[in-house]
């Protein structure tokens, strides 16, 4: 570590190094080799602003801060060393890694065409994030070219002598689930900096030309440690050059309420929480107790269409919409009962419940990398497709009703359970179903893509998932095969019923007074409990 005054750099070598507020540290890299001709130097912080620049004050033109910072410098002829100045903009310590990258006369230029940035040559790239997404935009490259040399012109045409040959690939890299380490950050950063090292460890989102606008969206995971960098290729030379890596866990350390270490309102736990529970007994029994089963899809299907409409129309905020929610979803589940009860409709019912299951089916097949396909990000595309494999489902089992409500019931039920474990636990197996919900609330997040990490935990709730699934559907299926498919209609069987009990004297029911005779007589008795005991006087006649 060094803590300050002067810190010696290597080409291509980490260190860290401690920063404060009143004590600038001086970066030097010397004995720079004559091959060389530009050289990136950066340095990442965690959560705490940085400045890094040329002079011992900072000027606009000649610094930059924030938490992943760097600047170019192009080297002169029979320059040796290059000299940076760090600081940080906290008064206590803050835990920094640096490195300085070389690169030839023949590798593109990060930010070599900047016009809209501050620095001249601006390698960074610039990152703001919303509970959405995430946007991260970045200046274009420009043509590499030895010591002394002028830099090639950025707009003297577009054919294939000028920068507009350049590719930008985009890759993205995830740092390990539940760990916001500042250790961990540091030493994962360190594969993220280098062009052979983003290739080995990143995912390559996209490929951006020089036509396309150089800014990309990606979904927010809230809590989860996300890198991402840009490789710029030139094609004719074969050489590529690397951006500055930024971070995010889309969150903030500071705040008091909802932030890295604590996502989930109280709210959001109690409701998913209950929630859990009604789904774990609807995996296991929800064809048995076929009502529960009905009220369970009911809500979710009126839960899940109020939020958006009260969302789309009103400003409340998300604590009340989760109640209201909840009590929309109530009373849907209660009208999809007493509907049963009143018409018997199973063919209604189990379009309902199979297209529950359809939209699960669908949520998930687009959390795949399919989703992630640039023909979906067409609306029109993407909601044809979608709708189109969720109503699949109920066509395919039209002809077995009972065997479409147990899957449903297991596989929907059980689904319940991750997002109540999400609330506690992160686990990217929640946004099977939060994307599509994002994407019903807002316009753009279409532009979005949703690529999220899959690791230990999403394994562990994976098999969560399908042993639940697995168990519930296997255990009803065998529970329930000599059982009639459904239960009958109870509406038409209790007027059977009323109307055998009014013309057969000879049933025992038939004698039964009515129901309001019947609570009256039982309140007369209850009374009788709480009177006193009368005097019984003389029961025989005196005898003379």
């Amino acid at each position: 570590f060094c803590t300050a005054g002067l810190l010696e750099l290597s080409l291509g070598k980490f260190r860290n190094v401690l920063l404060n507020r009143s004590n600038p540290v001086e970066a030097v890299i010397r004995n720079i080799g004559s091959n060389v001709t530009v050289v990136i130097f950066q340095v990442h912080a965690q959560q705490s602003d940085v400045v890094v620049s040329f002079d011992k004050i900072p000027s606009v033109n000649s610094s930059g801060i924030g938490v992943d910072k760097g600047l170019v410098s192009i080297l002169r002829p029979q320059q040796t060393t290059c000299t940076w100045y760090l600081r940080s903009l906290d008064a206590g310590q803050v835990l920094s890694t640096a490195i300085s990258i070389p690169y030839m006369e023949k590798d593109p230029i990060p930010g070599g065409c900047n016009l809209e940035f501050d620095l001249e040559v601006d390698p960074n790239i610039y990152l703001d994030y919303t509970l959405v997404d995430v946007h991260i935009k970045f200046a274009p490259a420009n043509l590499g070219y030895s010591r002394g040399a002028n830099p090639p012109p950025c707009d003297s045409g577009t054919g294939q002598s000028s920068r507009w040959r350049l590719r930008y690939d985009v890759y993205q890299y995830f740092l390990p689930e539940n760990d916001l380490s500042e250790v961990v950050l540091m030493s994962h950063i360190r594969r993220m900096s280098e062009v052979q090292s983003i290739k080995a460890n990143g995912v390559k989102m996209l490929t951006l030309t020089a036509d396309d606008k150089t800014n990309v969206y990606f979904s927010s995971l809230p809590g989860q440690g996300v890198i991402y960098n840009v490789i710029v290729w030139d094609p004719l030379w074969n050489s590529s050059a690397a951006y500055i890596p930024v971070h995010t866990y889309a969150c903030s350390f500071a705040d008091l309420v909802d932030n890295c270490s604590s996502l989930s309102k109280l709210s959001t736990k109690v409701f998913f929480t209950a929630f859990s529970v009604l789904g774990l007994f609807t995996c296991f029994f929800g064809h048995r107790f076929w009502k529960t089963d009905l009220f369970f899809m009911g809500f979710i299907v009126t839960a899940f269409f109020f939020f958006v409409f009260i969302t789309r129309v009103t400003g409340l905020g998300y604590d009340v919409r989760l109640i209201l929610t909840a009590a929309a979803g109530v009373v849907g589940g209660l009208l999809l009962v007493v509907s049963w009860w009143r018409f018997g409709s199973v063919l209604l019912c189990m379009f309902i419940i199979g297209l529950v299951l359809g939209f699960l089916f669908s949520s998930t097949l687009f959390f795949t990398p399919l989703g992630d396909y640039r023909v979906f990000r067409d609306d029109v595309v993407f909601w044809v497709t979608f709708t189109s494999v969720a109503l699949m489902i109920p066509v395919l089992f039209v002809g077995c009703p009972r065997i479409l409500n147990i899957l449903a019931s297991g596989i929907v039920g059980s689904y319940t359970v991750i997002l109540a474990i999400a609330c506690y636990v992160y686990t990217s197996l929640a946004y099977i179903t939060l994307d599509l919900l994002r994407r019903v609330l807002n316009d753009y997040f279409s532009r979005a893509y949703t690529n999220v990490p899959f690791q230990r935990n999403d394994f562990i709730t994976l098999s969560v998932w399908a042993m639940l699934a697995l168990s519930g559907v296997t255990m009803q299926l065998h529970r329930e095969r000599s059982e009639v498919p459904f239960p009958p209609h109870p509406y038409l069987t209790w007027k059977r019923e009323r109307e055998r009990r009014s013309t057969n004297v000879l049933d025992p029911s038939h004698h039964i007074p009515p129901l309001r005779e019947r609570i009256h007589n039982k309140l007369l008795h209850i009374k009788e409990l709480f009177q006193k005991d009368q005097p019984a006087g003389e029961r025989t006649p005196l005898l003379l």
